[in-house]
């Protein structure tokens, strides 16, 4: 039979290696995200440089379909710039996670991308009538 002592420790241990896996793989993920973005970083300026200089050519020349392909890569441009944010800010999470877990203060219920606020029930506003109650003219 084992002592309530022998479940805590082990209890302990169990979480100690959860926070140590999370920890491994959150490194892991900044690694990646940070590579990709770098790698996005200079995508984005190949492909935005590349659309205004196709977009300039075409309304020099007045090539109307070149203008368009100019416009469609600079929408690309701009897709890559997107992904490039997301991925900071799942870098910020992953930063904020990993300090979490140096400073004994981590709790794994967090979600990887800060979704939307909680929705706060609306507030009211207080009734006028009733705060203000009007007196009768023939009360006085």
């Amino acid at each position: 039979m084992t002592t309530k002592q022998e479940i805590a420790l082990e209890i302990s241990n169990i979480f100690d290696k959860n926070q140590l896996a999370d920890l491994k793989r959150f490194l892991a993920k900044r690694q990646c995200l940070n590579l990709s973005n770098t790698v996005l970083i200079y995508i984005f300026h190949v492909v935005q440089t590349s659309g205004i200089l196709l977009t300039t050519i075409a309304a020099g020349y007045d090539i109307k379909a070149l203008v368009w392909v100019g416009a469609g890569v600079n929408a690309l441009a701009s897709l890559i710039k997107i992904f490039e944010t997301t991925n900071n800010s799942i870098l910020k999470k992953l930063m904020v996670d990993i300090k979490k877990i140096r400073d004994g203060s981590y709790v794994d219920e967090g979600v990887l991308v800060e979704g939307e606020e909680e929705k706060k029930p609306p507030v009211s506003e207080p009734d006028v009538e009733a705060s203000h109650p009007v007196k009768n003219v023939s009360e006085k």
